[in-house]
C-alpha cells in the first residue's frame, strides 16, 4: 500500500466518525434521571406508597435515636434515658437530641411503669452495661405499623414490621 493509497483511507475513517452520530450529554442525563424516577415510584409502590415510607422513616429514626442512647450510656459510662410522649408524639434522647413523630402517626409505649418521668410518658434507661429497662415503640397509620423493641437484658433495639395498628 503506497502513501497516497493509506492517506486516502485515513481521511475516509475519518469522515465516517465525525458524521457518526453519538450520544449527547443532555440524552444521558435525560435516560438516568428517568431510570431514577422509575425506580422511585416503583419503590414507593413496593413499600406501601410515601404514607408507608413515612411511617417505616420516623421508625427507623426513633430507633437510632434508641442506639445512639445505648451507645451514649456504655461511652459515658452513666445511665441514660429516651423518653417518649405518645400523646404529643415527642422523643428526647441522650446528649439533647429531640424530635417529634409526624402528625397523622399513631404513638403508643409499653414498658416499665417504675421509670416513667410523667403520667402518659414512656421511658427507657440505658446502663453502662448495655442492658436497659426495655420496653415497645409502636408506631402505625391505617393498618399499617412499626415496632421498635429494646431488649431489657441487653438493651439491642430491634425494628420490626408490626400487625394491625391500634
Amino acid at each position: 500500500m503506497n502513501a497516497r493509497a493509506s492517506g486516502h483511507c485515513g481521511r475516509r475513517a475519518f469522515a465516517m466518525q465525525r458524521g457518526a452520530r453519538g450520544v449527547s450529554l443532555i440524552e444521558m442525563i435525560l435516560v438516568v434521571v428517568l431510570i431514577a424516577i422509575a425506580s422511585l415510584l416503583a419503590t414507593a409502590a413496593m413499600n406501601g406508597g410515601l404514607k408507608g415510607m413515612q411511617l417505616r422513616s420516623a421508625a427507623k429514626e426513633i430507633a437510632a435515636q434508641l442506639r445512639f442512647t445505648r451507645t451514649r450510656a456504655i461511652a459515658s459510662g452513666q445511665t441514660q434515658r429516651f423518653v417518649i410522649d405518645p400523646a404529643t408524639r415527642a422523643w428526647t434522647a441522650a446528649a439533647g437530641r429531640h424530635g417529634t413523630v409526624p402528625e397523622p402517626l399513631s404513638v403508643s409505649f409499653t414498658g416499665a411503669r417504675q421509670v416513667q418521668p410523667r403520667p402518659g410518658q414512656g421511658a427507657i434507661l440505658f446502663f453502662a452495661d448495655g442492658a436497659s429497662t426495655g420496653g415497645r415503640i409502636r408506631l402505625g397509620r391505617d393498618t399499617a405499623a412499626w415496632n421498635v423493641d429494646v431488649a431489657w437484658l441487653t438493651g439491642e433495639v430491634r425494628l420490626a414490621r408490626g400487625g394491625d395498628a391500634p
